[in-house]
């Protein structure tokens, strides 16, 4: 039984342990090792096809060339052949003038063409028509066959492998047969040349390969350091979230580059997110932390003895309600930023009519103040269009507008300026309300920052508005500023590129 569980233990294990990849540097070494193997193999084979045909058919044209000659200065003869008359036909074109009709001088006189017969691997005979042999280059004993035309073949004799040709001579003089020749000719140095050729192609071969080798090992060490270095990254963020590491800058401007810039910007999108998700959270723990303990404390103060005095459970009953709406408005805020901080491919891409959308909003805001002021100069072209989800352009005009309105003053006027220049649209809100510090102008985009916070809190701000409206601008390619002087006001300037005036 104990045998069994470890059995079963052991192939579980087996099934369960991580499988092994193969290297991509390995994987593109093998194949370019098999594609130059493949390669040199083909390129050794027609090589040496070409090769070996081209000796094959060189030494047979020498062969026949050797014959026809052989064969055509015998044929001059009128009578059957001789040991003289061959030999004068022979060196009938030589130069010598030597007349000797005895063998021995005919035979230290021969001409070129009998010392070329002489040749070692060469050998030359020459039968009467009784088939008796008349002259021969080689003592070696060859069988021989009579025939009325040329035969070639291929022979080996004595473990030598070599041409045999067998050809008739015919007198041109009489054209009766006169004899036959016969040559063997060796073909040992041809078979030298080809061993000596395949180990040249093999030795090419291997060197061939262990070169590819090398070179696709070296190629895809090169080629693949990216993707390591993206691998590294990877798996260092996964071991630990937080580091803020990104691919190095590429040198090469190739596909590989450009994957790599995308994946950094991956990375630079996931880390926003995560870092808007844990400033939500932070933000959300921190805003909430003073109304609930407002909350708790007037519970509490019921708890105890308040609820059975009238005005004291009135007071603790309208500033929990209170402040439970301003939880709520809170809670709201910090959604729409958490959503602004997420635009979608698909509104990002989308296309708004700026007179159209700025003018809605600034009469819906007469509507809502009708004791301000509000003044819109337009120097816009008609149909100019900017690169922004219409309800988020919208929604960055209230808010604006209503900052504008919120701190004003005794002066309750409000001033929209729409221009153009440069490709660039300009928004400008002005009003004359109680203004920013320098100090403060510096911050007043940050989350939960309130100039006044006891102002703000009054006028129901939570701090979160103009941050909004920054994120948003800034998720179109635009951006927000501010001017402002103490005690006399602020102008918010709007700029974005434009994309279209049709």
């Amino acid at each position: 039984m104990c045998d069994a569980l470890l059995i079963k233990k052991y192939f579980e294990g087996l099934k369960n342990r991580p499988k092994r990849y193969l290297s991509i540097t390995v994987k593109w070494t093998a194949v370019t090792a098999i594609f130059i193997f493949i390669l040199f193999t083909i390129f050794s084979l027609v090589t040496y096809k070409i090769s070996t045909n081209m000796l094959v058919r060189s030494e047979r044209d020498n062969l026949e060339k050797t014959l026809n000659e052989v064969t055509q200065k015998l044929s001059m003869q009128d009578q059957e052949l001789t040991i003289q008359n061959s030999t004068q036909a022979l060196k009938a074109a030589s130069s010598n003038k030597n007349n000797s009709d005895t063998l021995e001088s005919s035979m230290m006189h021969l001409n070129p063409l009998i010392s070329e017969l002489s040749q070692p691997s060469l050998s030359v005979y020459i039968f009467n028509p009784s088939n008796k042999v008349i002259f021969q280059t080689n003592k070696k004993i060859i069988p021989f066959t009579p025939t009325l035309k040329k035969q070639v073949s291929i022979k080996t004799l004595d473990n030598i492998s070599g041409y045999l040709v067998v050809n008739p001579v015919i007198s041109q003089k009489t054209n009766r047969l006169i004899g036959y020749v016969q040559i063997f000719y060796e073909l040992t140095s041809f078979y030298e040349i080809r061993q000596k050729l395949i180990l040249t192609l093999i030795i090419l071969e291997l060197a061939g390969i262990v070169l590819s080798v090398l070179l696709g090992y070296a190629l895809a060490a090169y080629f693949l350091r990216p993707v390591r270095k993206m691998a590294d990254t990877v798996n260092a963020i996964k071991a630990e979230p937080q580091l803020d590491i990104r691919i190095p800058n590429l040198k090469a401007k190739d596909e590989l580059t450009y994957l790599a810039d995308a994946f950094n910007n991956m990375l630079d999108r996931m880390q926003k997110f995560i870092d808007s998700q844990q400033q939500f959270v932070e933000d959300v723990s921190h805003e909430l932390r003073t109304p609930v303990a407002i909350i708790e404390g007037h519970l509490k103060l019921l708890n105890r003895w308040g609820k059975d005095d009238p005005s004291v459970l009135e007071e603790s009953l309208a500033a929990s309600l209170q402040e439970i709406s301003r939880m709520k408005t809170l809670v709201q805020e910090m959604l729409d930023l958490s959503r602004v901080e997420q635009v979608s491919l698909t509104q990002i891409n989308e296309l708004t009519d700026v007179e159209e959308v700025t003018v809605q909003t600034f009469s819906n805001f007469k509507l809502l103040y009708p004791d301000f002021s509000f003044i819109m100069d337009n120097d816009l072209p008609k149909n100019l269009k900017i690169k922004m989800f219409r309800n988020h352009f919208e929604q960055m005009l209230i808010i604006l507008l209503d900052n504008a309105v919120k701190y004003s003053m005794n002066r309750k006027e409000i001033h929209l300026t729409l221009s153009s220049s440069n490709n660039q649209l300009e928004i400008a809100i002005q009003d004359f309300g109680e203004g920013i510090s320098e100090d403060d102008l510096e911050k007043i985009f940050n989350r939960f920052y309130r100039v006044d916070k006891a102002r703000s809190r009054f006028k129901g701000g939570n701090g979160l508005g103009l941050s909004i409206a920054q994120q948003l601008a800034e998720n179109y390619g635009g951006k927000i500023s501010a001017d402002s002087v103490l005690g006399k006001g602020t102008i918010f300037y709007v700029m974005f590129p434009i994309v279209s005036t049709n």
